[in-house]
């Protein structure tokens, strides 16, 4: 691990579980306001859900504002106490998240409303709903805005909005963004959080109006948008994307599956003029290069199976790479049709993933490309044991504590793997089950492969597995050590 995480070890301030409660009321009352959305589309649509969103948001509010009246202010956050607010803090939204499900009916069970609204926050897409559509429009529009939300993160969002919460956010930051590569675009960390915030915004619109002029409702639209920028794969209806055949509409989602699976600074630089920053960083050459190669491999494939090239052929294959490796898991073809190497190879993009600091979820691209780089560095000390072959990324080097923590990271993620596809096997799940299970959820996929592939859902797994497949969710989206390290004997004393 980084020093980032060894000061935990160290840190000789107490936990103060008042600090920690403040700083949640003020994400809880954050978070109320986002309730307005679906409100005003139950109006709209008079799905008679509009008192549910009421309740939700004086509920939230005032328990939120109770606890900022008695609770002192905090004059900062330890690092422990950033670690345990923010990991409590996807809990606790997930838990707030599933009672319009559960209030409404129409996912009557907590177990399940919890693991829908966790898949929401932590853009995983993995679902229990039989019948999507059944759902009233408000409520599948919260649905998708969680996914949104949890995309570029709650926290950051917070933190950008910092004098509302009242307390420092580096250490809340820092915590919250995936990747080993913390960008700090701006000096101050709320203008980093306003920026990237803005980016993700300006890039919300943008797909919305093109899906717009493609033909889709402005319901429609929002709600893939939601789930196409958080790389999170929600959609309103119950064939997922295969229900919109259009091309042009195929095409607009994997432009912006791509852009949310690649680095949100490299975009800001972009938009500022700089371009060429994205052909210079080795992270985006190396996701480049996943997507090119495994797009070609899996058309390979399925052109030796018999498969005769076209338009579509070629769009189906690309769309399903692109969905998989950003960890979106949007869905137009059922994959599992296709030759069994092409399930191999999109196993190996959903351990993938997207960039650092982008919405996309699995180990990074730069963690695999480090690894990479790593196990080249010992392959030429067998040959040069006195030589000294220092890892670079680009035109810098890569310092060997970053190094060992990525190795780390990539040990500790394959770990959780195994251990999770024995915990699902454990509890009676076939092995491949098991293995598309935990594989979509802890890298944030959604779809995975046997029972829980592209066509199937996750409502008739056990329970105690849902829970477990809720934990690993919240563990990928959190990169591991911030959950993990709560757990951890030197964390509490």
């Amino acid at each position: 691990m980084t020093t980032f995480y060894e000061t935990i070890i160290n840190q000789e301030k107490a936990l103060k579980l008042s600090n920690i409660i403040y700083t949640l009321s003020g994400l809880w009352l954050l978070l109320s306001g986002f309730f307005v959305l679906p409100l005003g589309f139950s109006f709209y649509y008079r799905d008679g859900l509009q008192f549910i969103y009421i309740f939700q948001m004086i509920g939230m509010g005032l328990l939120g504002l109770t606890f900022r009246f008695l609770i002192k202010r905090p004059k900062e956050l330890s690092i422990r106490e950033a670690f345990l607010t923010v990991t409590l803090s996807w809990v606790t939204f997930s838990l707030f998240g599933s009672v319009p499900f559960m209030v409404s009916g129409h996912i009557p069970n907590l177990t399940d409303a919890f693991f829908e609204t966790m898949s929401g926050f932590t853009t995983t897409g993995a679902t229990i709903l039989t019948d999507i559509e059944a759902l009233p429009k408000s409520l599948l529009l919260w649905r998708n805005m969680t996914q949104w939300l949890g995309g570029m993160g709650v926290i950051a969002l917070a933190v950008a909005v910092l004098p509302f919460l009242g307390v420092g956010g580096v250490q809340l930051f820092k915590a919250e963004i995936p990747g080993p590569i913390k960008d700090k675009i701006s000096p101050r960390i709320s203008e980093t959080a306003k920026i990237l915030w803005g980016v993700y915004l300006l890039f919300t619109v943008a797909e919305i109006v093109l899906l717009m002029l493609g033909g889709l409702s402005l319901f429609d639209s929002v709600c893939i948008t939601f789930g196409t920028l958080a790389t999170g794969g929600f959609a309103p209806t119950n064939g997922n994307i295969a229900d919109y055949p259009s091309p042009y509409v195929h095409y607009v989602i994997i432009i912006f599956m791509f852009v949310a699976g690649v680095n949100f600074s490299l975009h800001y630089w972009a938009l500022r003029g700089r371009l060429n920053l994205y052909i210079s960083n080795p992270e985006f050459r190396f996701f480049v290069g996943v997507i090119a190669i495994a797009t070609g491999l899996i058309m390979t494939a399925r052109l030796a199976s018999g498969e005769v090239f076209s338009e579509e052929f070629f769009r189906s294959a690309l769309f399903q790479t692109v969905s998989i490796v950003t960890t979106t898991g949007f869905i137009t073809h059922d994959y599992e049709q296709w030759p069994f190497v092409t399930q191999i190879i999109l196993l190996a993009l959903m351990l993938f993933g997207g960039c650092t600091s982008s919405t996309g979820g699995g180990i990074k691209n730069v963690r695999i490309l480090v690894a990479f780089k790593f196990m080249g560095s010992e392959l030429k000390k067998l040959f040069h044991p006195h030589g000294i072959f220092p890892i670079r990324m680009g035109d810098r080097t890569v310092p060997e504590g970053m190094v060992l923590n990525i190795i780390g990271f990539v040990a500790l993620y394959i770990l959780i793997f195994f251990l999770g596809v024995m915990a699902m096997t454990g509890l009676g799940l076939d092995i491949d089950t098991s293995i598309g299970a935990v594989a979509a959820t802890l890298g944030n996929v959604g779809p995975g492969i046997g029972m829980v592939g592209p066509v199937e859902n996750y409502s008739h797994l056990p329970v105690m597995g849902k829970w477990i497949l809720s934990f690993l969710m919240m563990v990928g989206r959190l990169e591991i050590f911030t959950v993990l390290v709560i757990f951890t004997r030197p964390f509490w004393h």
